[in-house]
């Protein structure tokens, strides 16, 4: 998988060589889910000044993983700043709600995706090997689509491709994206965060990557390893 173009302010950060009609339909595709939405779902906030506090633990940690934010996963930053998302709310793979402290007290790799965007659809196959090679008590990938609507769509998708070991999240109203947005973590799909047990943000990228490289598996080694 190629490496990353660097993000930019307007739209998703993308591979090297994709052409103009896809870029723009990945950014058409944005604003209609955006537009379906309706809102911007600032209500599901991501944090608090006690999370902040906890929050300085995650930063320090993304500190001491910078040698490990390379090769494959080179796109990806360490945080600088608070980001507690113990808040997000979206729906488990039963259709029921639930807050991103739910999904365990344990390192996640956080991903939004949609059936919509192409890197998303690329990247799929790789977060789910990472799932089934690293998943366990220590780290779980956690993927929510942000396709608007039912989730009939999306799971579709995921059974066509063959995933079989990511546990399916879904956010039909895209509040999940718009909160991070808001906190300046999002700017395009797919976007992912390594998070810690605390629900606090280590680093994060706007762009895919190769999740099931030797280079992510190191990351998330080093990420894991005081667990």
């Amino acid at each position: 998988m190629k490496k990353d173009t660097p993000e930019s302010e307007n739209g998703p950060a993308t591979r090297q060589g994709p052409s103009i009609a896809t870029i723009a339909a990945v950014a058409i595709g944005l604003g209609a889910v955006t537009g379906a939405a309706g809102i911007y779902a600032y209500g599901a906030h991501s944090g608090n000044a006690a999370g902040h506090a906890t929050c300085s633990a995650a930063i320090a940690q993304g500190a001491e993983l910078k040698p490990f934010l390379s090769g494959d996963v080179a796109s990806m930053a360490n945080r600088t700043s608070p980001n507690d998302l113990s808040g997000l709310a979206f729906n488990d793979p039963a259709g029921q709600p639930v807050t991103f402290a739910d999904t365990g007290a344990k390192v996640r790799l956080v991903n939004l995706w949609a059936t919509w965007c192409a890197p998303c659809r690329e990247e799929m196959p790789a977060l789910d090997r990472l799932q089934a090679d690293k998943g366990g008590e220590a780290f779980d990938v956690v993927a929510i689509s942000v396709d608007g609507g039912s989730d009939e769509k999306p799971r579709r998708f995921a059974e066509d491709i063959g995933l079989e070991h990511l546990a399916f999240y879904h956010d039909p109203t895209i509040g999940v994206f718009n909160t991070l947005k808001k906190e300046g973590l999002a700017f395009g799909l797919p976007v992912t965060l390594l998070v810690d047990e605390n629900n606090c943000v280590i680093a994060n990228m706007n762009g895919p990557a190769d999740w099931a490289s030797a280079d992510a598996y190191r990351l998330i080694d080093a990420a894991t390893a005081k667990n």
